[in-house]
């Protein structure tokens, strides 16, 4: 019986992340004879930034003073103080920060100008979470599981604001969400999860239910793509996380009917292309 292959409708690129490929490689092409650097990657995607390190942009660690320079800021955006710095050096600011990043930036300021203690709930060392950080003027609290929300100091805040990183796990947040609304009298929630997000986990968390076997593609930085694999590893023990097509092991197929796969938001098409086919060969033979 010839094995089907299921893909989920919201696999590979979001919006933020074509949009800040699409400005980095143009920048590329309109500076020319400029040193093009950026700090961290442009998405968490070894084969993007393969191509974007190509295209003549290059990976610094700091910035450095010098003509004809330009700065380009990665999808998750970076602190502000960087960005003012990289003016003052004299570079040429190209921002490709994702727009819904951008709003939680502008969410949390916004907050932050009532008064309101900001809590961050996120990865603390992902570089989305260190560039909302670097937009306020006072140290955030942050936080990234309902098992350890210092509920003894936000009690004393009088007034908060909670933000989330726009690829977090949707239920968690849920969950979150009603343990700190009732930790305060006076907290404001935004729920700035991303939409492509919310579809992706809609869609993962059907898929394992629907299929023998699920495969999640994606680079093992991606944390968008860490979480579909652990929501669906949850449903269905058969969940498997490859970066490539070479990641995959012919044996995971053994006895499967149906096979589902989803991509990450920072997941070329042509890498998932290249799965199927792998996994078409393999399953049948």
């Amino acid at each position: 019986m010839k094995v089907k292959i299921n893909l989920a409708k919201s696999s590979g690129f979001c919006f933020g992340v074509k949009r800040a490929i699409e400005v980095a490689l143009n920048t590329a092409k309109e500076y020319k004879g400029y040193k093009i650097e950026m700090i961290g990657d442009i998405v968490h995607n070894e084969d993007v930034c393969r191509g974007i390190a190509e295209a003549g942009i290059n990976k610094i660690k700091k910035l450095c003073k010098s003509k004809k320079k330009v700065f380009v800021i990665s999808a998750h955006g970076i602190a502000l103080d960087v960005i003012n710095k990289a003016k003052k050096m004299g570079y040429v600011i190209v921002d490709a920060t994702c727009p819904r990043v951008k709003d939680i930036h502008n969410t949390a300021i916004e907050m932050e100008k009532q008064g309101r203690t900001i809590i961050i709930i996120g990865d603390k060392e992902h570089s989305e979470v260190r560039g909302i950080v670097g937009h306020l003027k006072k140290k955030p609290i942050i936080i990234n599981d309902e098992n350890n929300i210092p509920v003894k100091k936000i009690n004393k805040l009088a007034k908060v604001g909670v933000v989330v990183q726009s690829t977090q796990n949707v239920k968690k947040i849920d969950r979150m969400f009603k343990i700190l609304g009732k930790c305060m009298s006076d907290v404001k929630l935004c729920n700035t999860i991303c939409i492509p997000t919310k579809r992706k986990q809609s869609e993962i968390r059907k898929l394992p239910l629907e299929n023998d076997v699920i495969i999640v593609i994606g680079s093992k930085m991606s944390a968008n793509t860490g979480r579909l694999y652990e929501i669906s590893k949850n449903i269905n023990h058969r969940t498997y996380w490859v970066q490539s097509d070479k990641g995959l092991k012919p044996v995971w197929f053994n006895g499967a009917v149906k096979i589902g796969i989803i991509a990450g938001a920072s997941t070329p098409d042509a890498v998932t292309q290249k799965v199927i086919n792998m996994i078409e060969r393999a399953a049948n033979g």
